[in-house]
């Protein structure tokens, strides 16, 4: 496999479409690894790391957990009494993130909705917040201004991704993608080298980016993989994931 360089990312525009086809093939296993994850100490951690994040108020506040997939950090946040919606652009995700959501017994909306162009009106929520979703979006400038849009005046920016495309070939024996079927890894690499993203040097992109979006209080953590990932088992991540903190200004 071609190791990631400008030199090797082609742009292609029917990349949204590859990529979503991508996630319909995982979605069955995706949704069963997040269901053991809820029920795992990962959960605990996740919503601790999350919490200490989200701004203090004496109501509930309005999530919107964009590429939510199977519902993870719907989930979550729905169990501290949030209204959250999810949105992803992969059908098979939101009918595994209903599903679920309803076997823990929280309620959440769905709904099969791209993240670089929702279709809430602006300033609807207190926070946005996303997983390992950046890394694989065609047109990421678009994804940050549409998702600033969408938020309050102050609202709270939450981006948690990692260099996964830099990283693939020294870390994918020891990561996630290590149990993925070698057709699935091949077409995860294939997304790789369509995306300009791959060859960014992040998280430093995403802050220049948001700084010039008008974004205030830009923060960066590197301790992520540190605090949820310090113990090795089923759903740890390998390449070092960061946390984009940003409050729309």
């Amino acid at each position: 496999m071609t190791y990631i360089s400008p030199a090797t990312v082609t742009p292609d525009r029917n990349s949204k479409e590859y990529i979503v086809n991508y996630w319909h093939k995982r979605a069955a296993d995706f949704s069963q690894l997040r269901q053991h994850e809820l029920h795992s100490q990962k959960a605990l951690l996740w919503q601790q790391e999350i919490n200490r994040r989200l701004p203090v108020s004496n109501k509930p506040l309005r999530i919107l957990d964009t590429g939510c997939g199977a519902g993870f950090f719907s989930i979550l946040l729905s169990r501290l009494q949030h209204h959250v919606t999810g949105i992803d652009l992969t059908p098979e995700m939101i009918t595994a993130a209903r599903q679920l959501a309803a076997s823990e017994h929280v309620k959440a909306d769905f709904y099969i909705m791209d993240a670089e162009q929702t279709t809430f009106p602006d300033s609807t929520f207190d926070v946005v917040i996303t997983r390992n979703l950046m890394w694989n979006l065609p047109h990421p400038e678009k994804a940050y201004t549409e998702w600033l849009r969408v938020l309050k005046q102050g609202g709270l920016l939450l981006n948690y991704d990692a260099e996964y495309a830099k990283n693939h070939h020294s870390t994918a024996a020891a990561s996630a993608h290590a149990s993925l079927d070698p057709s699935l890894l091949a077409e995860c690499h294939n997304i790789y080298h369509m995306l300009p993203i791959s060859c960014y040097t992040r998280p430093q992109w995403d802050k220049k980016l948001l700084s010039e979006l008008g974004c205030k209080n830009i923060s960066i953590d590197f301790t992520v993989n540190d605090t949820i990932y310090n113990e090795y088992d089923a759903f740890s991540i390998s390449v070092p994931m960061f946390c984009v903190c940003a409050f729309k200004g």
